[in-house]
């Protein structure tokens, strides 16, 4: 039977294994890298456990997906004498367990090469192990290797990755790739290509590509344009592409990851040669920590990662992770993969269409259900994203969001379990209540370009000039000096942003259940019984922040970005809440009375939308 080299050892010198090493190895002695050499030293006697989220290996899932039928752990060490033992987590454990006995190996000042047959029995999630040194130990050229049954598929990846005047991360994650899979001389290197749609067209193109990388100047039509260009370029290159890789650009990616997609699709049962590999995102601040592994559309109409946080270098989140299966209140059909990290076989965008014009927003939760194929996601399969609360945009949330998630529900049929009417309302009460006007009418202005139908979304450069109009009409934010200097001119008393801290940002205070019914009734005394409001409250940027206790009865909101540094004053004003309530009563008027025919035009609009030929002239490639 074929052997495939499936997953490395990996050890990485970057701010994330720094900064959690127990992602790779969970050790009680230093691990160097020989800067010379590049070979990597267990430099103190001691142990040292690779059944870690990077190191393991996810024998339940290879068991599942692919054709593996067994397993060996390739292992080149040189050094004082050392115990190897294979260790395994099972759905229960807390820790990793040895299995069998442990292999001997003397001190050597050569290089010696052991090949560990893997035991795996039936409880067996992930696999691993454990060296235990007497001394320094080199490594190198380590690895697990799989057996098949049957050939390997045939495989041409394409990674497609889209930017906006973000070089710093497109730069680094391209030297990544050219080092770590280009040079790598593994089989992926023969096989794999890299397109940069640069949306922004401020890369070097002369400097950066190359006969494996591609940087393809664009307009400016956003990820989901700049994703079909990679699509549309993956499907007609010399050798056509069989599955494209959609990776976003403000990422910190491991090129091991990518390696593993690629050998992953290669030795795939065929029942699932269809699916969607998705890998999940970490948080780029604190790198242990998974943010989203795939995620689902709610019945109230919000995005919502699949998973309850975990902590990765914590040995039972590891295995939690791998055995998770989906509660039964999230519906397969609500269920999509984001494109930070989302691998789509070619077959399926020519049987399913090409993504909306959207611009950015929606695009990959509607894709993703709207072909309804398996979701693959594994241990080490990842990418570092910057969380959503330290770059929270209202022309982002409160515009995309809103107007893309309804032009998707007519058009594909998206999320139909999800009311996305209950979401607009309760949007636009929560940013009245918090006298964030500016976003409430964001919220309108995205309803009400929906309502013009798809025959306005279609058209050239009304993607981008509805986001920068978005943009210039969001709440404006000012640096702490002007906040600062904004509050005195106006005559608020008390406020010294030197004073403020994340604890009063992010508080709260009580409210009595007649207080509740007051501002419930009320708006926070903008409607029925009205109040001028005395005094300032400060509360949080994130939109979807509700501090009710600390906002009741005040004149004054000021809304805090503390990772940016920056914010805005609020000022009540029943005036303008009663115009932004009357235009969104006539709005739904207009709704009430035309969402049949505009469902109806949407839906008719589909396979235009989603052609070939459609996106060829949208992104003037013909």
């Amino acid at each position: 039977m074929p052997t495939i080299k499936f997953a490395n050892i990996l050890l990485e010198k970057s701010s994330q294994s720094l900064s959690y090493p127990s992602l790779y190895c969970r050790a009680n002695g230093e691990i160097v890298k020989d800067k010379t050499s590049g070979e990597w030293t267990l430099y103190d006697a001691g142990s040292y456990d690779f059944t870690t989220y990077f190191n393991s290996l996810s024998v339940a899932k290879l068991q599942k997906y692919t054709r593996a039928t067994s397993g060996k752990l390739h292992l080149e060490l040189q050094g004082a004498a050392a115990r190897i033992q294979q260790t395994k987590g099972g759905v229960f454990s807390a820790h990793s367990e040895p299995v069998g006995e442990p292999f001997a190996v003397p001190s050597s000042d050569t290089w010696q090469t052991l090949d560990i047959d893997l035991q795996i029995d039936d409880d067996a999630v992930i696999v691993g192990f454990i060296i235990d040194t007497e001394g320094a130990v080199q490594i190198r050229n380590s690895y697990y290797q799989l057996e098949i049954d049957g050939d390997f598929r045939p495989v041409e990846l394409a990674l497609a990755t889209t930017t906006f005047k973000k070089e710093s991360f497109i730069e680094r994650n391209i030297a990544l790739i050219k080092e770590h899979i280009f040079a790598s001389g593994e089989d992926i290197a023969d096989h794999f290509h890299m397109y940069v749609i640069d949306n922004g067209r401020t890369l070097d193109v002369d400097k950066l590509s190359d006969e494996h990388v591609t940087i393809r100047p664009n307009q400016n039509v956003g990820g989901a344009g700049g994703f079909t260009r990679g699509m549309i370029e993956a499907m007609e290159q010399s050798i056509p592409a069989t599955n494209i890789l959609l990776m976003d650009d403000d990422v910190a990616v491991s090129p091991e990851s990518i390696k593993r997609t690629y050998n992953l699709l290669r030795i795939l049962k065929p029942k699932y040669h269809d699916a969607m590999i998705s890998g999940a995102m970490l948080n780029y601040e604190i790198g242990e920590d998974q943010w989203e592994d795939t995620g689902y559309m709610t019945d109230e109409g919000t995005f919502c990662p699949a998973k309850p946080p975990l902590r990765l270098t914590k040995f039972e989140d590891v295995v939690f992770n791998e055995v998770f299966v989906l509660p039964k209140h999230i519906k397969k059909e609500q269920r999509y993969a984001a494109w930070w990290y989302c691998c789509i076989p070619i077959s399926v965008i020519k049987q399913e269409g090409l993504p909306l014009p959207v611009f950015v927003r929606c695009d990959d939760a509607e894709y993703g259900t709207r072909c309804q194929r398996e979701l693959i996601t594994m241990n080490g399969l990842c990418i570092w994203h910057m969380s959503f609360h330290v770059r929270y945009n209202a022309a982002v949330e409160r515009y995309q969001t809103t107007r893309n998630t309804m032009i998707a529900q007519c058009t594909t049929g998206f999320a139909k379990k999800s009311d996305f009417m209950y979401e607009l309302h309760n949007n636009i009460r929560l940013e009245l209540k918090k006298f964030g006007y500016a976003n409430a009418e964001l919220c309108l202005d995205a309803f009400e370009d929906f309502l013009k139908g798809p025959q306005f979304i279609s058209k050239k450069g009304v993607a981008e000039e509805t986001f920068m109009r978005a943009n210039k009409r969001k709440e404006q934010l000012v640096s702490f000096d002007e906040l600062q200097k904004q509050a005195e001119q106006m005559g608020i008393t008390g406020f010294h942003i030197s004073q403020i801290n994340r604890q009063l940002v992010d508080g709260d205070k009580p409210r009595t259940y007649v207080q509740r019914l007051q501002d419930y009734t009320t708006d926070n005394g903008q409607r029925f019984v009205k109040t001028e409001g005395e005094g300032y409250a400060v509360i949080p940027l994130i939109g979807w922040a509700y501090p009710a206790g600390a906002i009741r009865g005040k004149k004054y909101l000021i809304v805090i970005d503390w990772y940016n540094k920056k914010g805005a004053i609020r000022v009540k004003d029943s005036a303008r809440y009663n115009t932004i309530l009357k235009r969104y009563q006539r709005d739904l008027h207009y709704y009430k009375h035309n969402i049949d025919r505009l469902r109806a035009e949407y839906s008719q609009a589909r396979p235009k939308l989603t052609s070939l030929e459609f996106w060829k002239d949208y992104l003037d490639m013909n």
